[in-house]
């Protein structure tokens, strides 16, 4: 198995990337789906939610009000560290799991695991190769008004509620520039994964 770590900012185009890797033929782990699955209602995770920043973000049919939750932890700096407290272990703990399964399916697998949070989170993962994609804070702002509906100032406190540009680009192997056109982020994204097949000693599905 050849494990990547992407990540990317908020409204990076990283979801674009690990699209068209995985229409190329790798496993996607999307580390945002697994934080929805750590927070079901029944989990362990969701009850300590509900202890810590109140009940009332409990909705009438046991699930979470995302909304609310966000409200209360983005732009401040402590209440997102006890979110994150609660969160991490349990995503970690399903992280492992799919990659794990994934491995078994199939030992040669090239394994994607999307992950927003990578420099914030220090993962004990042993990734093969990390891939960070890059926008300008300005860029980054734009997507999230217009496909959002975000206001700037919210906006503003989405990214400055993460790492910086500079914290993740030192993590970096390989970096897409996501600035330019659609067209440009794929074109990186079809060379990365030519890349990857050449690193891992894969061979890509047929078209691949």
């Amino acid at each position: 198995m050849y494990l990547i770590g992407l990540t990317g900012g908020i409204a990076s185009g990283k979801s674009t990337v690990a699209t068209r890797l995985a229409e190329h033929g790798a496993v996607h782990i999307d580390a945002d789906q697994l934080a929805r699955e750590a927070v079901e209602p029944g989990t362990d995770a969701l009850q300590q939610i509900s202890d810590t920043f109140g009940s009332q973000l409990i909705l009438p049919d046991g699930t979470l009000d995302r909304p609310a939750l966000g409200a209360l932890v983005f732009g401040h700096p402590d209440e997102l560290a006890k979110l994150n407290a609660i969160v991490h272990p349990a995503v970690l703990q399903l992280t492992r799991s799919h990659i794990a399964e994934a491995e078994q399916h199939d030992p040669n697998a090239i394994v994607v695991y999307d992950v927003p949070l990578l420099a914030e989170s220090n993962l004990p993962h042993r990734f093969n190769l990390i891939v960070v994609v890059n926008a300008s804070d300005e860029t980054r702002i734009d997507r999230l008004i217009a496909n959002r509906g975000m206001s700037r100032s919210e906006a503003h406190k989405r990214i400055a509620s993460q790492a910086s540009e500079a914290e993740r680009l030192a993590l970096a192997d390989i970096v897409i520039d996501s600035d330019g056109t659609l067209a440009e982020t794929l074109g990186q994204a079809d060379a990365l994964w030519s890349r990857l097949v050449t690193l891992s000693g894969s061979r890509g599905p047929a078209g691949g």
